[in-house]
């Protein structure tokens, strides 16, 4: 039997495919929706999957959240990135357990949720926001997600330099990311990689102009297209609405600086 709900833990409560609610279990507290309340105590004690009827008999389950779910019910004061970017920077990146990771900006701290879950259990994430209000948002969301203590949040502009040294990976979300890539030149290690996420292509390119001043290597550009299926029996065709352009996402390698040597 998997680890029981207990008070304190997060669920999803799922309704349908359009309607899901994260929300904390604590005994003796109601959560309301449009289909009646439900006592959430109640599912203190039982297995993640369970069913649990609201007052009005409607039949919701209680999943334990996964990263994804975190990441979409983040309190939003900024706009927040979608996994289907998500999952292709974590793989640009090259990042995994031990990882010493820089970001900016944090935002909600979607991104950095990511990314933590993916350094832990030794590594860690510098993410760097000129906007405290910003920052302290993330930390709730990081907290949430169970990834704070893996995370250094930084009011600080990364424009103006980074702090840290020989890290493996350098990811961006911002207006300028052309502005530090001469500060991640100098903090990537060897082969490093950076990451940078753009909106407009008026900011690749001046991206990636900066990349190859700089010195890197493998400077490619994609962008990511999301659509998804209505799948019913006899309607089974691609739905009406799909997630477009959300931005594009800048990829690069550091290559080492030559030296030159002379044999006599």
């Amino acid at each position: 039997m998997s680890q029981p709900i207990s008070e304190g833990d997060y669920v999803l409560l799922y309704l349908d495919h359009r309607r899901t609610y994260l929300v904390k279990v604590e005994g003796g507290k109601s959560f309301h929706t449009h289909r009646g309340f439900l006592q959430l105590g109640e599912l203190i004690g039982k297995e993640y999957g369970t069913q649990i009827r609201s007052s009005t008999g409607t039949t919701f389950v209680a999943l334990r959240p996964i990263l994804r779910n975190h990441i979409f019910k983040t309190q939003r004061k900024t706009q927040i990135m979608y996994p289907k970017d998500i999952a292709l920077i974590l793989i640009f990146s090259g990042i995994g357990p031990g990882s010493q990771v820089v970001e900016a900006g944090t935002g909600t701290g979607a991104l950095t949720s990511a990314l933590a879950f993916h350094v832990r259990p030794t590594g860690r994430v510098y993410s760097y926001d000129i906007r405290e209000e910003f920052l302290n948002n993330a930390l709730r969301n990081l907290k949430r997600a169970g990834v704070s203590e893996y995370v250094e949040l930084k009011n600080e502009d990364i424009t103006q330099g980074i702090d840290e040294e020989e890290v493996d990976a350098v990811i961006l979300d911002m207006a300028t990311p052309w502005l530090v890539v001469p500060h991640a030149s100098t903090a990537l290690k060897g082969s490093g990689t950076f990451v940078s996420f753009s909106p407009t292509i008026d900011q690749v390119v001046k991206t990636a102009e900066a990349l190859r001043e700089n010195g890197f290597v493998e400077v490619e550009t994609v962008e990511c297209l999301l659509r998804g299926m209505q799948t019913e029996t006899g309607k089974t065709r691609p739905q009406t609405l799909m997630t477009g352009h959300t931005g594009y996402i800048t990829y690069a390698r550091k290559a080492l600086r030559s030296s030159s040597s002379h044999c006599s």
